[in-house]
């Protein structure tokens, strides 16, 4: 009697258990943001990007840090894919995970970096997106929905990629692409 006691009261705890945030998974609508751009400069107020401004666009949500070596390799073709879809209902916004936004500057500056950056010093975005590591990046639809996530870097300006971001632009597919991503 006892035992069945012990049973049902643990279905109870499950039951009534916190089962935490819903995973956050190709189809999903990705969760919100509303994070300080970096760059605004002193005396003028600071200029904010959330994630529901970017509906209608294509979006490549990246996060990263500075300190991130794979992240350091994987700039540059940010910046390139960036250029070559600029104007084509296209945004790029790269979410700094860093505890100081002058190591975010610097590495700007460093790399002239023209995308949008913004700042996430509580990392509270990172862990609502549910990310493994740095850098990991979500391909976002025109509604919000994740279409895909890359963990890890990519070449973003190799002919796959683009191509890939065009046909969502051009509305020719939402399916996910071969290749294994």
């Amino acid at each position: 009697m006892l035992g069945a006691a012990v049973v049902v009261m643990a279905i109870v705890a499950i039951l009534q258990s916190d089962a935490g945030a819903p995973p956050v998974v190709r189809g999903t609508l990705a969760p919100g943001f509303d994070l300080r751009k970096l760059g605004t400069p002193a005396g003028e107020a600071a200029e904010y990007l959330d994630r529901a401004s970017l509906t209608g666009d294509i979006v490549l949500v990246n996060f990263w840090a500075t300190w991130c070596e794979p992240c350091e390799r994987e700039m540059p073709a940010m910046e390139r894919l960036y250029g070559a879809l600029q104007g084509q209902a296209f945004e790029l916004v790269a979410i700094a995970i860093d505890e100081k936004e002058a190591d975010v500057q610097s590495f700007q500056n460093r790399y002239e970096l023209s995308f949008p950056i913004v700042l996430d010093l509580d990392q509270q975005v990172y862990q609502s997106y549910q990310t493994m590591g740095v850098p990991e990046s979500l391909l976002l639809d025109r509604d919000g929905r994740i279409v895909e996530r890359y963990v890890g870097p990519r070449e973003w300006d190799a002919p796959l990629h683009v191509e890939r971001i065009r046909a969502l632009i051009s509305g020719e597919t939402d399916r996910p692409a071969r290749g294994g991503f």
